[in-house]
């Protein structure tokens, strides 16, 4: 609750004035160690191990504590769910260390609570929907899919039996009442269930609700064991924005691992018989992407992940006050993949967790979106899928400003009168800056391309700039495929894996402008009015330079714990790379390219 903020703030005060040492604070890499050795479980926490996991949670808290003021949702002992955190932070306004003497809660946290128990059980493994960030007032929220009619059952049944329905909800008279039981009504018992996530939902107010399930319902032995929203016959979650975004689940990544940690080219078997959900986003959600989505089948790995990245990126920068929802089955694989990818990447952007380091939001995400909420790293490594991997070694694929939410706001900001260059503004041109007609028109394309004032029919979405492996698709060799998961494409592979810097544009343009007499002067400082502004640049840079740093802090931890723990594949993959920390070489004199 609120209060247990403020006492652990001043448990820790009184230590400091006692004199008692206080204990280092734990390091990425022994979160790691202990991430690898076992899986997280509340009820578990005691102990050796218990201190351990009880010195992480403590960290998070410390870290959220610098930019926000929140509350705690009680979970010890996993009394909600066994694998959430003891202490779940519900973030409520961000504030300045001033604020923090004066926190008000803006929450009734025992109401909070009380929606909470009762609405777990609607979802898979009681994984109940959850904020995690807080980004401009709206709360992103994570969970699992909702469970199905033989989860449901089997569930609450088993822990009647065995546990005495001690760490259920309907252990409660009022949560199930003899009718229900006697009746065995699909419909009654759904209702009563789904009807408190709804509740749940409203109470955060989430409106998109976005899952990535490749299954309508998830079968294991003939069974429904899952459902999902957007199947739901009785149509409950009508009232929200459904998104069905189809992302292969943690055992595609073996073939992520198998292919020697290269994604580009790595294209999922959409053709699987279980495989039956389609890809499905209203049409206002897209509009303003410049995204071919009929084309999700043909997508690689890379471009699957970033293409759904924006997707979410501008949900969350609409102008409206909804939360979002994101979640996969169980919601410790997929999910937390792009819950971290949005908090770090609306962190590179200065937009949340301002005051955090980059080696500080690196163990917020692992320990909190990854560790705490019940992500299995011991078994996914013995398996070989490497979800958890990928999500950091992606990081270099979201550098560009493309992926920038600052972006977003800038282009909505823009005033009608940037909408595009007016006849007047071209006359002013003097004619020797003009040139030929042919040169105008190629410069002045170019000249589009990388001025963000410049928009009109030459918007950031018509003119997008996408890595070059992204345009020879049609290039594409089909090539022998080591399992029914993946169909595996072989492309020419650019020189770098980011977006062109504003080098190679300058250089092109140059270059595309040797056949005019008069272009040099185009180009010219101060010879008109077209030429290229230089605050992008540098907020370009400092994006860039952050997710490299938190990049590279994690694959230096990674190879001193996890990454020597691994299975050794070819030196020449990712793993290749780590393994260069190991013999003393550093990847801050690696080039963006090369990582």
């Amino acid at each position: 609750m609120a209060g247990a903020r403020a006492a652990a703030a001043a448990s820790a005060g009184s230590s400091a004035s006692s004199g008692t040492p206080q204990p280092q604070e734990p390091g990425l890499g022994e979160l790691l160690e202990e991430f690898s050795r076992t899986q997280y479980r509340a009820k578990d926490c005691s102990g050796t191990g218990g201190s351990k996991v009880e010195r992480i949670e403590k960290r998070c808290l410390e870290l959220f504590g610098r930019d926000y003021c929140y509350s705690v949702i009680q979970n010890v002992n996993g009394d909600i769910c066994g694998h959430y955190p003891q202490h779940i932070v519900f973030l409520e306004y961000e504030s300045s260390e001033k604020e923090k003497d004066t926190f008000q809660s803006t929450v009734q946290v025992s109401k909070l609570q009380d929606l909470v128990n009762r609405s777990k059980t609607a979802r898979c493994r009681g994984r109940f929907v959850c904020p995690v960030i807080l980004f401009k007032g709206k709360h992103i929220c994570r969970s699992a899919t909702l469970a199905g009619w033989g989860e449901l059952y089997g569930r609450t049944g088993y822990n009647y039996i065995f546990s005495g329905g001690a760490d259920d909800a309907w252990a409660d008279a009022e949560d199930v009442t003899e009718e229900d039981c006697a009746l065995r009504s699909d419909t009654h018992l759904f209702d009563k269930v789904r009807g408190y996530d709804i509740k749940l939902l409203r109470y955060l107010s989430v409106k998109y609700i976005c899952d990535l399930m490749v299954e309508n319902k998830k079968v294991k032995f003939g069974m429904n064991v899952t459902s999902s929203e957007k199947v739901d016959k009785a149509q409950r979650y009508a009232d929200f924005t459904l998104l069905s975004i189809p992302y292969p689940g943690c055992e595609f990544f073996k073939e992520y691992k198998d292919r020697d940690y290269m994604a580009e080219g790595l294209i999922f078997n959409w053709k699987q018989d279980y495989v039956d959900a389609p890809l499905s986003i209203p049409d206002f959600l897209t509009c303003s992407l410049n995204i071919d989505w009929s084309q999700y089948q043909s997508w690689d790995l890379v471009q699957q992940t970033q293409n759904y990245l924006k997707l979410l990126l501008s949900i969350i920068n609409s102008d409206d006050d909804s939360g979002l929802l994101v979640h996969c089955i169980s919601g410790w694989d997929r999910t937390p993949l792009f819950i971290s990818l949005l908090r770090l990447s609306l962190w590179a952007d200065g937009l949340i967790h301002a005051s955090l380091k980059p080696a500080e939001i690196l163990y917020l995400t692992v320990a909190y979106d990854w560790f705490l909420f019940g992500h299995m790293l011991v078994d996914r490594l013995s398996k070989g899928e490497e979800i958890f991997f990928f999500c950091f070694n992606f990081l270099k694929h979201i550098i560009s400003e493309e992926f920038s939410a600052l972006k977003i706001q800038r282009r909505k900001s823009l005033p009608a009168r940037d909408a595009g260059f007016t006849v007047e503004d071209i006359c002013m041109l003097r004619q020797k800056d003009r040139g030929s007609t042919t040169s105008l028109g190629s410069d002045f394309s170019l000249v589009m391309e990388s001025s963000p004032g410049a928009a009109g029919s030459f918007t950031y979405e018509t003119v997008e700039l996408v890595p070059a492996g992204a345009q020879t698709q049609a290039a594409w060799r089909k090539s022998h495929s080591s399992s029914p998961q993946s169909v595996l494409w072989n492309r020419p592979q650019p020189s770098e894996d980011r977006l062109p810097s504003h080098q190679a544009l300058v250089e092109a343009k140059s270059s595309s402008s040797s056949s005019s007499n008069h272009s040099d002067n185009f180009f010219r400082l101060g010879s008109s009015p077209l030429e290229v502004p230089k605050p992008r640049l540098t907020a370009l840079s400092e994006r860039e330079t952050r997710l490299q740093e938190v990049r590279s802090a994690f694959l230096a931890a990674y190879s001193s714990t996890v990454g020597l723990r691994a299975a050794a594949p070819s030196p020449s993959g990712a793993i290749g790379l780590l393994e260069q920390f190991v013999r003393g070489v550093g990847l801050r004199g690696t080039s963006s390219s090369t990582l």
